[in-house]
């Protein structure tokens, strides 16, 4: 299926654009703009109606969307915030005052979780142990032998892995590890939710997942999204006002949080990004579009890319600084290269508008629905003139 007539938006915006970092920024599709233009019209003609409306209506489908794909059963554990950072701090909240914290982690998570906890970490407010995500090949057995040490009041790992797009494959065995009844268990899923299958109906009871439709969900900014557990957490100190709709009545002098997901709300919010996530979901189910059938394409596409690099060698991206290969290696939607150069080769792809990104040293190539196959050699085309001048 031919899906650049969806994205004609975002593509004719800039045509000679050539967009490789949907795992950053990933393109909207066309049915965004009516979606976002609905939130401004709703914004005016319901004015101080619109939240009954946005409540009642649009916050419930954007549950309903998310327990669909993570096969949850009940729709209500899903909280919704601007970003997935207000979820880390009221998660941190949540973690025990009469001692200092242990946290159990990874070297690779990404800077909404890794900056805050390492501020915090300086003020020996916590105790953090990071697992080293390399080697990947052992990385899962390694991690669940740490997990299963009892002591920790946190267990947070990513889904994929920002650096590299390594998949962590046994969410379920890794939930298993961590002792009944101790640590919080999170799992960022920003770079798994829309682009990897996702069930998280055996571990629904006892994990937190987070993730947004910044990326591979395609709606933007301002859609993010926490499954909680029942009975979990029940009591987040950086607490919002919303969390107090539908709150059980607590004990003398105790505030009271509602009893679903909603214990975990902030405050007021733009709700246009919910607008647009729906949009993308409906429209995804009106073609028939699993997330399989996206990871399909796009691990196509990524080793396309990768055979027309092998075959047109370019400096900075030669095969062995390939961090994880597609058809060889667990990777998200994502190229990840490891070179000194990042960059610097960032900066002149950006120059010839061929728009990629890095971190430190690793630069990232991303592919989405509107990158084909059969164009791969043209891609690896641009790249190699943009980077030969």
């Amino acid at each position: 299926m031919d899906f650049k007539p969806h994205f004609s938006r975002f593509l004719n915006a800039d045509p000679e654009r050539l967009h490789l970092a949907a795992h950053s920024h990933h393109g909207w599709p066309d049915v965004t703009e009516a979606a976002h233009l609905q939130a401004w019209t709703d914004g005016i003609t319901l004015a101080d109606r619109k939240w009954d409306h946005v409540f009642g209506t649009v916050v419930p489908a954007f549950q309903r969307h998310v327990a669909r794909h993570l096969n949850l059963s009940d729709p209500s554990t899903v909280a919704i915030a601007p970003n997935t950072f207000d979820f880390v701090r009221r998660l941190l909240s949540c973690l025990p005052d009469n001692r200092t914290p242990r946290i159990l982690t990874t070297d690779a998570e990404f800077h909404s979780f890794n900056r805050q906890t390492a501020r915090l970490e300086e003020d020996g407010l916590i105790e953090v142990t990071r697992i080293p995500a390399e080697p990947f090949d052992t990385f899962e057995s390694r991690f669940k032998t740490a997990a299963a040490t009892p002591g920790h009041d946190m267990v947070f790992v990513s889904q994929v892995f920002f650096n590299s797009g390594h998949v962590i494959e046994d969410l379920e065995g890794l939930v298993a590890a961590v002792p009944e009844g101790g640590a919080l268990i999170v799992i960022d899923g920003y770079h798994g939710f829309m682009a990897k299958q996702t069930d998280l109906s055996a571990i629904e009871h006892r994990a937190f997942y987070l993730a947004g439709g910044y990326k591979y969900a395609m709606a933007g900014e301002g859609a993010c999204f926490m499954h909680c557990p029942p009975g979990i957490a029940p009591r987040p100190r950086d607490t919002g006002w919303y969390a107090a709709f539908g709150a059980l009545a607590g004990s003398a002098n105790q505030v009271g949080y509602a009893p679903d997901g909603g214990r975990f709300l902030g405050a007021t919010f733009d709700p246009s990004g919910l607008y647009r996530f729906n949009a993308v979901m409906d429209w995804l189910a009106g073609l028939d579009v699993s997330v399989s059938d996206m990871d399909a394409h796009v691990q196509g596409v990524m080793t396309a890319f990768v055979d027309a690099l092998e075959a047109r060698p370019v400096p900075g991206l030669a095969p062995d600084a390939l961090m994880l290969c597609p058809g060889r290696d667990r990777i998200g939607h994502f190229l990840t290269y490891r070179t000194e150069e990042a960059g610097p080769i960032h900066d002149r792809l950006m120059e010839a508008d061929i728009v990629v990104d890095y971190r430190q040293d690793r630069l990232r190539f991303g592919f989405a629905l509107y990158h084909d196959a059969g164009a791969a050699a043209d891609y690896v085309d641009r790249v190699a003139t943009a980077l030969s001048r």
